[in-house]
């Protein structure tokens, strides 16, 4: 089937068409569920029709990931990581496309949209290297002709649920690790951006496929809230990765803690950046620039406070209001774009309602606070006055909406960067080393991502990702978070004739 629009035309060449089928199980598509529509949200028309799964067809997929997982734990961990190399090639050679994808379906500009592909491609790399380095320790052994190691086995199946403001970079983040681990993966896309991830499952299926391995090794779904509830009740899936809000994702934890699995949890933030007087301000202004307004205000790391010392807060609020004002928005696929539009006509509407309780609990709009008379979902980029102790600044508005306060030690910026129940990324301006390592220190931010002269989002994969408090304390991508895929055995092997206890017990 054709598509109705020229400029959807392109999507033809990931596979996909004017009417989809949601459910990648056990090798095959299918779905059975609701015929969804999903929206451009620059103008609000119809891309395509989607066909959600069911429960139905998730059992079906569930049945054959099951068995699908015992195959692959037997793959041999390089040749898994040759896999996830496949991948990452097949991801490159659709880059362009994908990325449009991203944009168009979802709302960030361009050049994001090509970057969160990217970020699963640098995931697939970051993975291969991986899978010949999961090593376990060897430790000295108390005992005589004793020897104690650690080894580390697959879960089996891991659960995967992501959020519409990434649609596929945190599948990435967990995918690539899991698979190289030695699990199954069972992916739930955000509802609002299907397209996003039946285009990604259809390269990796074709993956799997071209290697003779069974297709149940990735499954996916597009579904609603049911799909992901069926997802947390299940104990065939060990550890469930959730992406969204805190709200909910302490439903998730409650859910699969009844169970016994672990979960990780990337929840909300309230992100905030630091300048000093001593900090190079244009270097600041441009940071918060980007950290404020990119991807619309919609990522987990954008910045949503800015605590600025008292002796240069008008000049940097100068600047900064400055800049505001030249933000082009537009059609995020244009070039030059910097603000896309919110990803629903609902967040639009939320942002209008949080303007209004910003401005009952005395926040001074300083620039913006507007939604846009257009098709799209579209707002002003918005710099609120308010005071640190107001309830509005606790919560996370998803919008482009950042507010400023003043303050005159250190000590008082990082109690005020502290104050909010979320603690997931944080970041100073300064030529300090002193103040430096008492940001980075015990007594300074809380948050899981600490940065001194950088934004708060554009977080590199090399690092493990996440945050503490409401975030959810999870930890996603690089460093070590490999071992939260796995399962780790202590083992003390006796190669002697002797029965030497620990701790030198003598029984009899």
């Amino acid at each position: 089937m054709g598509f109705g629009r020229k400029e959807h035309e392109f999507l033809g060449d990931i596979g996909l068409s004017s009417r989809n089928l949601g459910c990648y199980v056990g090798g095959s598509w299918k779905a059975n569920g609701p015929v969804i529509t999903t929206v451009n949200p620059a103008n609000n028309q119809v891309i395509a029709e989607v066909v959600e799964g069911s429960l139905e067809n998730y059992e079906e997929g569930m049945e054959a990931c099951y068995k699908a997982a015992k195959i692959w734990m037997q793959v041999p961990t390089p040749k898994r990581g040759d896999i996830v190399r496949q991948i990452g090639d097949a991801l490159r050679a659709k880059l362009q496309q994908l990325g449009r994808l991203v944009s168009l379906e979802m709302g960030k500009i361009l050049p994001e949209g090509i970057g969160e592909v990217q970020e699963i491609i640098d995931m697939c790399d970051f993975a291969v290297g991986l899978s010949r380095q999961l090593n376990g320790l060897i430790i000295p052994s108390e005992r005589p002709n004793h020897v104690m190691l650690e080894t580390w086995n697959p879960l089996g199946i891991v659960g995967v649920i992501t959020a519409f403001n990434f649609p596929c970079a945190v599948l990435g983040w967990n995918a690539c690790i899991a698979l190289v681990c030695g699990n199954c993966v069972v992916w739930k896309g955000a509802p609002t951006t299907p397209l996003v991830t039946i285009g990604i499952t259809k390269l990796v299926a074709e993956v799997l496929e071209k290697n003779n391995l069974p297709g149940a090794i990735f499954t996916a779904f597009c579904g609603g809230a049911d799909i992901g509830q069926a997802i947390a009740k299940d104990t065939r899936i060990p550890l469930v990765s959730f992406t969204g809000s805190s709200k909910v994702g302490q439903l998730v934890q409650q859910t699969v803690n009844q169970r016994f699995g672990k979960c990780l949890l990337e929840l909300s933030g309230n992100n905030a950046i630091i300048v000093m007087d001593d900090a190079d301000i244009k270097l600041a202004v441009r940071s918060v620039l980007f950290a404020a307004v990119g991807t619309a205000g919609q990522r987990c790391t954008t910045c949503r406070r800015l605590i600025l010392h008292e002796s240069i807060y008008d000049t940097v609020l100068d600047q900064l209001v400055d800049v505001y004002k030249q933000v082009k928005i537009g059609d995020p696929l244009e070039k030059g774009t910097l603000l896309g539009p919110l990803h629903t006509s609902e967040s639009r509407k939320n942002f209008e309602k949080g303007i209004e309780i910003i401005k009952s609990q005395g926040g001074k709009i300083l620039t913006g606070g507007s939604a846009i008379e257009s098709e799209g979902n579209y707002v002003q980029p918005t710099i609120v006055e308010i005071s640190s102790k107001a309830d509005v600044v606790k919560e996370e508005l998803f919008a482009p909406v950042l507010y400023v306060m003043k303050f005159q030690t250190l000590q008082e910026a990082v109690e005020i960067n502290n104050s909010v129940p979320q603690g997931l990324s944080s970041s100073i301006f300064t030529r300090n080393p002193e103040v430096i390592f008492k940001w980075v220190g015990p007594h300074g931010s809380d948050c899981g991502i600490v940065n001194v002269n950088i934004p708060t989002n554009g977080a590199e994969i090399g690092g493990a990702f996440g945050g503490e408090k409401a975030t959810g304390g999870g930890r996603e991508a690089g460093s070590d978070s490999w071992k939260q895929y796995m399962r780790r055995s202590t083992c003390t092997i006796n190669y002697g004739s002797e029965l030497p206890l620990a701790q030198g017990i003598n029984f009899g």
